[in-house]
């Protein structure tokens, strides 16, 4: 959860389940007749739910400040190496479309995963290009970028990397969306990251021309 906690009155909630329909996260779910956060873990803090209560039952509250860690924090000086297949921008937002970097296989990839995934650049890039976003906050317009991408560069497989939350499959829906419409066979491959860290199964019912890792 980010930011807010979410408090739900249950004396006002009446069931209609519009909050739960809102909720993109699957953070909320009816329990007895009643709105209930059942996956605290799953919800982002961004008030989805809340225009969608017609009885105001929903609130959002601080959460409870940790303790501080006073003089044992540390402060860490971060430093760029040189690595093979570096590139620059990796948003989807700010890469030129037509970048020299863009051949072969693409990674394309949830902003999470990399800060999730332990050993990120080793075990997913390996050198190959890369391009990042998030399909929840980030302007959907942006990512038709990945259209133009595939149809002016000499990209033949894309691999997808993104959480296993459920707004982060709009990812997969994205990109297969494009590699459809590119007018050449890109091959589309998909790797899933839990939020443990662990690479898990992709979906059993994968969409169209998805091939599961």
């Amino acid at each position: 959860m980010l930011g807010k906690e979410i408090v739900i009155d249950k004396e006002k909630c009446d069931g209609c389940g519009l909050c739960v329909k809102a909720c993109h996260e699957g953070a909320l779910a009816l329990v007895d007749g009643k709105a209930e956060l059942v996956r605290k873990d799953f919800c982002d803090g961004l008030g989805d739910c809340l225009p969608a209560c017609p009885q105001g039952a929903i609130t959002f509250r601080d959460p409870e400040p940790r303790p501080s860690m006073g003089p044992s924090t540390v402060s860490l000086e971060c430093h760029a190496s040189p690595m093979s297949g570096y590139q620059w921008p990796i948003q989807i937002a700010l890469v030129p479309p037509t970048s020299d970097f863009f051949r072969g296989t693409l990674v394309i990839a949830a902003d999470c995963t990399a800060f999730t995934l332990d050993d990120f650049k080793r075990r997913i890039l390996n050198g190959r290009p890369v391009i990042i976003g998030c399909p929840k906050l980030d302007d959907r317009a942006r990512f038709d970028k990945i259209l133009t991408i595939l149809k002016e560069n000499p990209i033949d497989k894309v691999c997808i990397v993104r959480m296993e939350v459920p707004c982060c499959r709009a990812l997969t829906n994205i990109v297969n969306s494009a590699a459809a419409q590119c007018g050449r066979q890109v091959k589309v491959v998909e790797t899933v990251i839990s939020r443990g860290g662990a690479m898990v199964p992709a979906d059993a019912a994968p969409a169209p021309g998805i091939i599961s890792l």
